[in-house]
């Protein structure tokens, strides 16, 4: 179709429009005249003043409209720039993040999302052994909160849990010190101490934690200690350690050692008030009797001396360490052997717990860390416990107690390494740190032992140039050692005490009253009399 011929159709179009919009608004004129009964001229003056009105009142809607739109659009620009303002004051005040790391402690849930680790607040820096991390935690978190998570933050840091030590601050609880070992603890063995350094120690020191400081107790006074591991982990060398330092450290006190292994404390003879080595649940128990009887007469001193209102009386210290522990408790399911062994049991029980207050403390080692190589009413009173490396996790809780894993920051023995003898997991007042034991040699050890040995002497012949003549057991005593006899009949007895009666019933009774109803008597298939044995522990219980 042509331009031209398109161009006519609009115009008819258009003009077809205009006819019938004329038609419609000549029917509403009319309409409206016929409704009113005003002449043609005023319907159509009326409406024309309308339309006037209403095209009026629409500008003037459409003038205050675009006012309002041009008002809140100047709202809105400065609203924007306000925020932008603030948002970039923010951006200046908030304080910037540790990258490292706020990062880390978030991935282990240490602190939250939309918590940070400030860098002015934290340094991290190489040291010889490994990085030391130290940083505040945000407010409102602890170092308790980190020290909970440490083995989820080790592995975060892409090391294990045994790489780890904390170090809790003096100036607030927010500040933590972290040390990341560059190598599994203890590759490398530190040397051991001089006697200076023990002597130095506040308290007697134990063994190296990992970065070759000093670790031990506070004392042992009023404190009983635990040693489980499986054997040749070491524990016969730490013992050793542990008591070379005692006697360097802990003063004047009296030694007990029973050596179940029969030569693993035999260095320390020479030093021990008492020494036996042997693996008889009765040589074990009679010397729990004896300390729970020295125990009990200490304890009606401390009665006395409050129903009195005295000072407490002092005592010198009493050490028993035991080794291999586990066999005095075993039995051989005879009706004998079960009743030997709850009895031992009690009485150990009795001794670890109850005469702490009297100033006697138990060492008990084991290399049979199982549910019942040492009874659970005797592992329970041991305030300190130390496991060396142990094949489960089930076994470290023999050692360490059943609720050991749910403590804080606990460390697993079962993942020590094996080939390195001598350390372990020790755990004392809640709280567990990665030790290893000094390793001393035979000669250092015999100067120390030695030297022991001769204060005791002089100790002993000074007290015999300016004390009373020797008591009667005291006599006996020495009348067994010069001859060299661990047993005397009642009637060498007589004759050692100078007395004189013949009549063997009366002699018996009148040795009983001179020795002390404590000191039991003893028969064998020869005659009846006393151990030397039984009475040097009444001696001693005297002193």
């Amino acid at each position: 179709m042509s331009t031209k011929g398109s161009s006519d159709e609009d115009m008819y179009g258009q003009a077809a429009g205009a006819i019938g919009g004329l038609v419609i608004v000549t029917g509403v004129l009319a309409a409206i005249k016929d409704q009113l009964g005003l002449s043609w001229p005023a319907t159509v003056a009326l409406v024309a003043g309308l339309l006037v009105l209403l095209g009026y009142g629409a500008w003037r809607a459409r003038k205050l409209l675009a006012r309002l739109r041009a008002g809140g659009d100047a709202a809105t620009a400065a609203s924007t720039a306000a925020s932008a303002a603030a948002e970039e004051t923010d951006a200046e005040e908030r304080p910037a993040a540790h990258p490292e790391l706020t990062a880390a402690l978030v991935t282990a849930g240490i602190i939250g999302r939309d918590e940070i680790i400030r860098v002015e607040e934290a340094d991290i820096r190489k040291v010889p052994a490994g990085t030391k991390y130290e940083f505040l935690v945000p407010p409102g978190k602890t170092y308790d909160d980190v020290e909970k998570r440490l083995g989820t933050l080790a592995g975060v840091l892409g090391v294990t849990r045994l790489h780890l030590t904390m170090e809790r601050s003096r100036d607030t609880e927010r500040r933590v010190k972290i040390l990341k070992l560059d190598e599994p603890p203890f590759t490398r063995p530190f040397p051991a101490p001089t006697r200076k350094e023990i002597e130095a120690f506040s308290g007697v020191p134990i063994g190296h934690d990992v970065t070759g400081q000093l670790v031990g107790i506070e004392t042992f006074d009023k404190a009983s200690m635990l040693v489980a591991g499986m054997t040749q982990m070491g524990k016969t060398t730490l013992i050793n350690g542990l008591i070379t330092c005692l006697l360097i450290a802990y003063g004047e006190f009296d030694l007990y050692l029973l050596d179940g292994k029969f030569c693993g404390l035999t260095r320390f003879e020479k030093r021990a008030v008492r020494y036996e080595s042997s693996d008889d649940p009765e040589v074990f128990e009679s010397i729990v009797d004896e300390l729970n009887a020295r125990s009990d007469r200490r304890y009606k001193e401390i009665t006395e001396a409050v129903r009195n209102r005295r000072p407490a009386p002092e005592f010198k210290p009493v050490i028993f360490v035991v080794d291999e522990a586990a066999d005095f408790f075993a039995s051989d399911e005879s009706k004998e052997g079960k009743e030997q062994a709850r009895r031992i049991a009690e009485k150990t029980r009795s001794l670890v717990s109850k005469s702490l207050e009297s100033g006697i403390s138990t060492v008990l080692m084991t290399q049979r860390p199982s549910a019942n190589a040492i009874p659970v009413m005797v592992r329970d009173q041991f305030l300190y416990r130390m496991s060396l490396y142990v094949a489960s996790t089930g076994t470290a809780k023999v050692a360490l107690g059943d609720t050991y894993f749910d403590t804080v920051a606990p460390i697993n023995p079962a993942l020590l390494d094996p080939g390195i003898k001598g350390q372990g997991v020790l755990f004392a007042h809640g709280r567990s740190i990665l030790v290893r034991g000094f390793w001393f040699s035979d000669e250092f050890i015999w100067s120390v032992v030695d030297e022991g040995a001769a204060q005791v002497e002089e100790k002993k012949e000074a007290k015999t140039l300016t004390v009373a003549p020797l008591s009667p057991i005291e006599t006996v005593i020495g009348a067994m050692e010069r001859e060299g006899v661990d047993f005397m009949s009642l009637a060498d007895i007589a004759a050692v005490l100078g007395i004189e009666e013949t009549n063997a019933v009366k002699r018996s009774s009148l040795i009983a009253e001179t020795l002390g109803k404590e000191v039991p008597a003893h028969r064998t298939p020869k005659a009846r009399g006393y151990r030397l044995a039984d009475l040097q522990a009444a001696a001693r219980a005297a002193e």
